[in-house]
Formats: C-alpha cells, sequence, structure tokens
C-alpha cells in the first residue's frame, strides 16, 4: 500500500512527527468511543424511562471532555503533520542540493535544469501530503478498525465480525487501481516536465520570438503540448473519480449491513438497546479512517511518482572521490584530445595543445569549430573526454573538482551575476576581502567612478545585472574572476556582444593578468590574440596550425585568410576601404 522504505528512511527524521500523529488520533478515537458510550447509555435510558439526573450530568461531562480532548488531539496531530512535511523538504530538497554539488559543473552531462527544478520543487512538494497525511492515516487505519472490533465485541460478536470483515475491501479497491495508476502518473509527470520545459525555454525566448514573429508558431506548439497535458490530467481525474465512488459505495454500503445485522439482533434480543445503539454510532467510525486514507491515495501516488524521478536524480552516476590536486607547476597538456557530445558525431578530433605555466596562449577559429568545447574539458564541464589532458603532470580526470575550481577561473561571453549586491557578487570571488580591495578590483576594471556615483559596494543588481549594460556586466564579471586569484584564466569570447570602450578596457586586464598568470584566451576577434605567446588555429575540430601571430601570417595560411577577411571587414566599417 504504497510504503517506500527507501523514502521513509531517508526522511528518518519524520518516523517520530508519523508515529506522534498517530497517536494522537488513537487518542481522539478513544475519546469519541468514550462519548459514544456515554450517549448511547442515555438514550437508552431515556427511552426505556430509567434515566435521571446523574446520568445527564455525567453525559454531559462526558461529552464536554470528549471533545475537548478531540480538539487537542486534532491541533496537536495537524501540529505533526505540519512538522513531518518540513522535514522531508528539508531533507530531500538539501539532498538533491548536495547531489547536484557533488555532480559539479558537468551535472547538465546527465539531467536537465528544468528537470531539477521541478524535482526539487513541486515534486518535494508532492511528497508533503504523503509524510504529512497519507503515511500518518495509513497506520492509523489500520489500528481505529481494530480498535474498534475489539470494543464491539464486548456488544455483540457478529456485528462486531460484519462490520470488521468489510474494512479491507476499500483497500482492496485501492489496490485494484493502483497498478493502472502508477503507469498513468508516470506518463502525467513525464508529460508534466515536457510542457515545463517547453514553457521555460519560450518564456527565455520570448524576445527572440517577438523579433522574429515565431511566437505565433511557438504558441501553437505550446497548446499542443498542453492539449496533450490536458487529456493525461482528464484521465488521473476520472481515475481518482472512479476509485472514490467506489469507495464511497463499500464505505456507505459497510457501515449499512452493521447498523441493519445490529437492529436484527436487537429484533431477536440478541444484544441490548444502549449495544445496538452504540453499534450504530460507531458503525461509521469502522471506515471513516480508511476512507481518509483513500482520499490521500491519489494525492500521495503524485508523490510517488515524484519521489521516483528524485531517486533517478539522487542515484545518478557519481565520479569517485579524487585524491590529486593541482601541484604549483600548473602546465597543461592535450595529447590526441577527442571529444564527443552524441555518439557518432566527433568534436575534437585528435587535437594536441599546450599550455605551459605563465604563458599567454590563445585559441581560434571559425564559430563551432570546438574553442568553447576545449575551454568546456580544461574546466572539468564536458568529463567525457579521450586522450589524455594533464595539468602538472596529472590526469584532469583524477584532480579534485575543489582543487580544479580554485586553480581553474572561467569567463565566459555570459557570466552569471546574482540578484543582489555589487558586494556580494564580488565577495564570490574571494570572501575575505576587504572594502579597499574591492575598490581597487573595481577600479582596474573602470567600474569605480560608475559604482561610486551609484550607491556604491551596496548598489542593487537584478538578476542577471539586468540594470547594467553587457559591457559594465563583463567588467564587473572581470572584477569577480580577479578577486578569485588563481593561477590559471580561461577567458571563452569575454569581449563578445559588448562595446569597444568595454572590449579594450577587458583586454587590457587580460594581457595584464598574463604577466603573472596562465591565460588561455578564445577569441573570435583575432585583433585580440596579436600578443600571444602561441595561438592554436582549429578548422573543424583539428588544430590546423599554431604559432605566433607573426608565424602564422608568415606561413600564408588558414590564419592568414582569417586575419586578412577579419581586417577587410573593419576596415570597411571604418569607411577604409571596399569589400
Amino acid at each position: 500500500m504504497m510504503i517506500n522504505k527507501r523514502l521513509i528512511g531517508t526522511v528518518a527524521e519524520s518516523k517520530k512527527y508519523i508515529a506522534g500523529n498517530v497517536i494522537l488520533q488513537w487518542c481522539s478515537l478513544a475519546a469519541n468511543i468514550a462519548m459514544m458510550f456515554s450517549i448511547s447509555r442515555l438514550l437508552a435510558g431515556v427511552y426505556l424511562k430509567t434515566a435521571d439526573t446523574a446520568v445527564l450530568t455525567a453525559t454531559v461531562i462526558a461529552v464536554a471532555a470528549a471533545l475537548i480532548i478531540r480538539f487537542v488531539c486534532t491541533t496537536l496531530a495537524s501540529r505533526m503533520a505540519y512538522f513531518s512535511s518540513k522535514a522531508v523538504k528539508k531533507t530531500l530538497r538539501e539532498l538533491i542540493y548536495q547531489k547536484l554539488l557533488r555532480l559539479g559543473v558537468s551535472y547538465k552531462e546527465q539531467v536537465q535544469t528544468s528537470e531539477v527544478v521541478q524535482v526539487a520543487v513541486e515534486g518535494v512538494d508532492q511528497l508533503e501530503t504523503y509524510f504529512g497525511a497519507y503515511l500518518p492515516q495509513f497506520f492509523y487505519a489500520m489500528a481505529a478498525p481494530l480498535t474498534l472490533f475489539i470494543v464491539l465485541c464486548f456488544i455483540n460478536v457478529p456485528s462486531a465480525v460484519a462490520l470488521f470483515l468489510c474494512v479491507p475491501m476499500i483497500p482492496i479497491a485501492i489496490a485494484a487501481v493502483q497498478t493502472w495508476a502508477k503507469k498513468l502518473l508516470s506518463k502525467y509527470w513525464g508529460q508534466y516536465t515536457a510542457l515545463g520545459d517547453t514553457f521555460l525555454e519560450n518564456l527565455q525566448g520570448l524576445t527572440t520570438l517577438k523579433i522574429y514573429q515565431a511566437d505565433a508558431f511557438k504558441n501553437d506548439e505550446m497548446n499542443k503540448e498542453a492539449e496533450k497535458f490536458r487529456k493525461i490530467t482528464m484521465k488521473v481525474l476520472t481515475m481518482q473519480l472512479n476509485s472514490i465512488t467506489i469507495m464511497d459505495l463499500v464505505a456507505y454500503g459497510g457501515a449499512a449491513l452493521g447498523i441493519i445485522l445490529a437492529v436484527t439482533q436487537y429484533a431477536h434480543g440478541q444484544v441490548s438497546l444502549f449495544g445496538c445503539l452504540l453499534i450504530i454510532l460507531l458503525s461509521a467510525d469502522f471506515f471513516i479512517p480508511m476512507r481518509q486514507l483513500g482520499s490521500f491515495f491519489h494525492i500521495a501516488m503524485n508523490g510517488m511518482a515524484a519521489s521516483d524521478k528524485i531517486f533517478r536524480l539522487l542515484d545518478l552516476k557519481e565520479d569517485p572521490d579524487k585524491e590529486a590536486q593541482i601541484p604549483e607547476d600548473c602546465s597543461i597538456i592535450c595529447s590526441d584530445l577527442r571529444f564527443s557530445y552524441e555518439q557518432d558525431r566527433e568534436i575534437i578530433h585528435g587535437a594536441e595543445l599546450s599550455f605551459p605555466k605563465g604563458s599567454f596562449t590563445a585559441i581560434v577559429g571559425e564559430s563551432g569549430c570546438g574553442k568553447s568545447t576545449i575551454a568546456g574539458i580544461l574546466t572539468g564541464r564536458n568529463k567525457n573526454y579521450k586522450g589524455s589532458v594533464t595539468i602538472g603532470g596529472l590526469e584532469l580526470s583524477d584532480i579534485q573538482e575543489k582543487s580544479l575550481m580554485e586553480n581553474v577561473t572561467y569567463i565566459g561571453h555570459n557570466s552569471y551575476l546574482f540578484k543582489g549586491t555589487v558586494r556580494e557578487n564580488l565577495h564570490m570571488g574571494n570572501p575575505n576581502t576587504s572594502d579597499t580591495q574591492l575598490w581597487e578590483v573595481l577600479r582596474k576594471v573602470n567600474l569605480e567612478k560608475f559604482l561610486k556615483s551609484e550607491q556604491g559596494l551596496d548598489t542593487p543588481l537584478l538578476e542577471k545585472a539586468a540594470n547594467l549594460s553587457g559591457g559594465q556586466c563583463q567588467r564587473l564579471a572581470l572584477a569577480r574572476a580577479l578577486l578569485h586569484d588563481s593561477p590559471i584564466y580561461i577567458f571563452d569570447e569575454a569581449t563578445s556582444n559588448i562595446d569597444v570602450e568595454s572590449e579594450n578596457e577587458i583586454m587590457a586586464q587580460i594581457h595584464s593578468i598574463s604577466k603573472t598568470k596562465t591565460v588561455i584566451l578564445i577569441s573570435h576577434r583575432l585583433a585580440n590574440v596579436v600578443q600571444a605567446d602561441n595561438i592554436y588555429v582549429l578548422d573543424n575540430g583539428n588544430i590546423a596550425e599554431h604559432g605566433t601571430h607573426k608565424e602564422l601570417l608568415e606561413k600564408h595560411g588558414y590564419y592568414e585568410r582569417l586575419w586578412n577577411a577579419q581586417q577587410s571587414l573593419e576596415n570597411y566599417g571604418k569607411g577604409g576601404g571596399n569589400l
């Protein structure tokens, strides 16, 4: 009956709250039995004209006490459900986050970000009902009929047995639909994930869709996805309605059977009027707990389907623990380097590259030639490479991710800036820096004057720093990278899509860094790599040629053609020539 031992064991803290919830519900039931006992005695006494003031007073006191006890127990049970739900949310979200940290920067190779968000947010929310309501109700639904059976056996055995035997009909009905429901809910969650993924993609690219007037096409596409989700949702609701109808039929039919037997037993003199009334008043209590369990069942099924996805995420293969740390000599050598995003479609073809310590090396080539792929390999984001990549003589795959992150700083063209303040974003680079040091690095990237005209280091940043220009964002990202102070810096198109002034300022800082650090510069603009110690020219994943700017021009090869083409375009833009 949907008791996932692994799930319960994962959130062990919730066990005490579940147990407390069950005990409180049982105490409420005991109070209700006592109340019905008093009411039945009073009604029988009134009918038989044997009741007196003492019986009435005792009944009133018993009912009042029972109601107070039930109120207190119900309130405390709700608190227990809250604490149980709180524990499951906290525990599972921490586990998911820790799992992503262990997977590291390459987690996207195994799971989509949209799926992680849906599982961590709505998937965990679905388990709130499972732990807070379903599990306590499950154990209480077992205890309640047994308690009532024992009590009513002292009144009338046949009626007690009949009521007790009807109770299992509800879980049998639940079990009958469970297999079908599980498959259906699995499809439901799959379709839900697909719809969420489509919606997120369209939302992020809404501006682009408007520019190209493709929003209508995407809207139709999303409507089709939504229609599929609507149909599967209606199937789920139909299944729930049908099973609820069956459970109601069993519950009310069982209660009616108990009442009929009690009346029959009374008519034949097998039970007293008091006993008959007590059986009638308590017959519904046999089925209410199990019926309530059935109501929670469908929501809990959603939670179970979500838990499958959660454990699928938590069970993703992790790299074994690594002990190697990057040595002081952090020279990088790539031998016969190969990489594929998809099987049978190789991106990098046996590349041979060398990045000596303290050197300034550039990687250039046309778009799609594999430049950023190499950057992804060197930063650990693209792990499934073939060949050899060593840093300080150690294979990259053997190096601790923590050591790699401490020694390699990556700055891309869209470096992420978080919502908060400038100070908070800069402290990510080095949390131990003083305000004086922060202002010094901001001066280097030419942001000091601008920020002092705002709110200084407390200048607020919107999500993705939407309130800054593209150039300011890149310069702030560079400032954060400078504070990280690692021996290796990788700049992947760090000056693309920004104004010329910002590009020149960033390149000046890159050249300054290259005097003391190992710098790898990936750039589409060849004018930025003229001063590089060595330039690798990529052509469709192959190293076409390499050397200094001067050496490559003297070869009159691929690099020279790229250089002349760019120079012609730039001179044309300045009015210095014609295409």
